[in-house]
């Protein structure tokens, strides 16, 4: 079997951000994989967990059937109607994700969420703003869902990026084979690495998946790493890991980790219209916004219990 050059490896993205702050050192261009290994009750990218691409539908964009029609018999599963507003009504649970009528759909009421981008194809985006990288310390960011989902893909970006000498991090939470993570590594300047409770049965309860392999690659990560910056983040939420037991077990954990450091994520619920768009409901709907007073809190906590970095 035949392995394709790095610049012609494929993925699928569902959206490459550009002047980002937040997502590594200097101004970073983020580029987002569909796919991925956890299902978290609070994700804000719920178009990111599936690897295909897939329908979504936004009916404040829809023309109505009195102005646009285009959609309306093309889907073969009739997937599509008409509701007393005169709006296209989806059936997801009907739709097989053929995504004809999104691109017939002129307002971008019908859209699709993913698509696919070689490696040379998005290394030509990201370069497009290497002036900036080079003025701030910034560079690529790899997020999701999980970007090494895509493995293959993602290694092979991440290879091409420091061929470039550009700047590379990824966000990842941990939950994928030791040896893709350990082929990612050795191209990376930096990793966020994700933990968001220790204990087992309460990740699996609030993820899908319980957190052994997560646990067990921070360590392995670490120990054959150890001079790769690693930020460990933790995500606030409420009722599952807002308390001092819950953030206490995870820094206990990473404290005594070489060059480990730590940050904790306010809880938001910014990607809840997203969950519409897809035909799902969000998960956390009754959890309400942690109060700032909390969560600085939690911040002070953590940082105290942290203390300063081994090796800084």
């Amino acid at each position: 079997m035949t392995t394709l050059p790095d610049r012609q490896q494929k993925g699928i993205v569902f959206n490459i951000q550009k002047y980002s702050l937040h997502d590594g050192e200097g101004i970073r261009t983020i580029i987002f994989l569909k796919g991925c290994s956890l299902v978290c009750a609070w994700c804000s990218n719920p178009e990111s967990q599936q690897l295909l691409p897939e329908l979504g539908y936004n009916p404040a964009k829809c023309l109505t059937r009195d102005e646009c029609s285009r959609c309306r018999d093309i889907c073969p599963e009739k997937a599509l109607s008409v509701g007393e507003d005169n709006k296209i009504l989806v059936d997801h649970k009907a739709c097989i994700n053929c995504l004809a009528c999104a691109e017939a759909c002129p307002a971008n009421a019908l859209n699709i969420y993913g698509y696919e981008i070689t490696v040379a194809d998005a290394i030509a985006r990201v370069e497009e703003d290497a002036v900036f990288y080079m003025r701030s310390g910034g560079g690529l960011t790899l997020s999701g869902g999980e970007p090494l989902y895509q493995g293959q893909f993602a290694v092979a970006l991440l290879r091409e990026a420091r061929k470039r000498r550009i700047n590379t991090n990824i966000e990842t939470c941990g939950n994928v084979s030791w040896n893709v993570l350990d082929q990612a590594s050795q191209y990376l300047n930096s990793i966020y690495y994700d933990i968001k409770v220790m204990d087992r049965e309460k990740h699996k309860a609030a993820t899908g998946f319980d957190n052994s392999l997560i646990t067990e690659n921070l360590v392995r990560l670490n120990a054959k790493y150890p001079q790769l910056p690693v930020t460990v983040r933790t995500p606030v939420i409420p009722g599952i890991n807002d308390n001092e037991e819950e953030i206490g077990a995870i820094v206990d954990f990473i404290k005594d980790m070489p060059g480990v450091t730590h940050e904790l994520l306010a809880y938001h619920r910014m990607g809840t219209p997203k969950y519409t768009y897809l035909g799902r409901s969000y998960p956390l709907k009754e959890t309400k916004d942690l109060p700032r007073k909390k969560f600085a809190e939690l911040k002070a906590f953590a940082e105290k219990r942290m203390g300063p970095a081994l090796n800084e």
